[in-house]
């Protein structure tokens, strides 16, 4: 059994899912800063673009370091204050300006320790090789990661690890597991190959880019393959697919990348909970079969069909400020940085206060969806 601060959770696993979102990754931080101080031991993280950075950090690291490691990954990705910093006010049209110029330059420079711009990027067929074909240099990352997490931890397997990445090739979306396969820092390089900002990873002779150009949530494929188990899943995501209609050019473009990138998954969980009726009704009329025809192989294979078993997801959702823009994910400011990751554990410590978060769910409710934002 899973175990909590002061509690034993009725859950089998308890799985976290990240989303893609660059400097956003920040609020995910916090989260699992929260989830660490409540005691809950995660058992499976499944992350795509800088989620899948955030998976590895998690699962590279002994339990007792990860909010360390995710914390100097942070402070080393982010610019420190600028001069400007004490008269920049909390909100408003200066700190949408302040927030607009740190974007800009980071686009002109890059993040320090994440990705530097390249001198010449090749804007026609004259790159040598696909994995130069971008604005910017990842090899800053690759540095940083390969010295914050470590690889031999995560494929001693204490927790599974997916990072989901996108074929360029064939355009279809690959998950790369430690359950399957022995991960390296290409895999989850691979995962945050965003395009054309930057280039395409190979892996087995394949180019792979971020998993967020297919789906930028790794969620349908915890649904799609979960196991028989009861479990808690907290899926943090950093963007929201509701809000409010535009009536500038910069706040439409906002909303739009918000639409595209945010979960869909209410879709997934409303498949999961027909399919929970289905599998609940199947049971029921394999009860009816006569006992000697129990053994045929037609039943064994409807009867672990017919299994049922039950899932709470609480939602956790980054609420976009009125001051920011499309550029956020580009905003690597320090105190950006800050007041995502305070968010991501106050919204996180929120949820575990929520009623119903430590019950199981009855067999016919078969999934319940807890939103961190409604109040307890």
């Amino acid at each position: 059994m899973a175990q909590g601060a002061k509690r034993v959770l009725p859950f089998e696993r308890v799985v976290l899912v990240l989303q893609g979102g660059g400097a956003l990754g920040a609020y995910q931080a916090g989260a699992v800063e929260a989830l660490d101080a409540a005691g809950i031991r995660l058992d499976w993280v499944c992350g795509v673009s800088i989620g899948a950075i955030n998976a590895a950090l998690i699962a590279g690291n002994p339990p007792g370091r990860r909010v360390e490691r995710l914390r100097e990954f942070w402070e080393s990705v982010t610019q420190p204050q600028t001069w400007l910093a004490p008269i920049w006010p909390a909100d408003g049209k200066a700190r949408l300006w302040a927030n607009r110029m740190s974007a800009f330059g980071t686009m002109l420079y890059g993040a320090p320790n994440f990705f530097s711009p390249r001198p010449a990027p090749p804007l026609t067929s004259t790159a040598e090789k696909p994995d130069l074909v971008s604005y910017y240099d990842v090899s800053p990352l690759k540095a940083t990661l390969a010295r914050l997490v470590d690889f031999d931890l995560v494929n001693a397997k204490p927790m599974r690890l997916s990072v989901g990445a996108t074929n360029v090739r064939t355009g279809q979306p690959v998950y790369f597991e430690n359950n399957e396969r022995e991960i390296a820092l290409h895999h989850v390089i691979a995962s945050a190959s965003l395009p054309p900002g930057f280039p395409p990873t190979e892996v087995d002779g394949q180019y792979y880019w971020d998993g967020g150009v297919v789906s930028n949530t790794p969620m349908q494929w915890v649904v799609a393959n979960r196991t028989r188990y009861a479990g808690l899943v907290f899926q943090v995501d950093l963007w929201d697919a509701t809000g409010e209609v535009p009536l500038d050019i910069a706040a439409a473009n906002l909303r739009a990348m918000e639409i595209h990138s945010a979960s869909r998954v209410n879709i997934s969980v409303d498949e999961f909970r027909k399919l929970q009726h289905i599998r609940r009704a199947l049971g029921k009329i394999l009860d009816q079969i006569p006992e000697d025809r129990r053994n045929e192989p037609e039943f064994q294979m409807l009867s672990e069909e017919a299994h049922v078993q039950v899932a709470t997801l609480v939602q956790l959702r980054y609420a976009t400020k009125e001051y920011e823009l499309a550029s956020k994910t580009f905003e690597f400011s320090r105190r950006a940085m800050q007041e995502h990751w305070q968010a991501g554990y106050e919204d996180t410590r929120a949820a575990l206060e929520q009623p119903g978060l430590w019950e199981l769910p009855h067999v016919s409710e078969g999934v319940r969806v807890i939103d961190a934002r409604a109040k307890a």
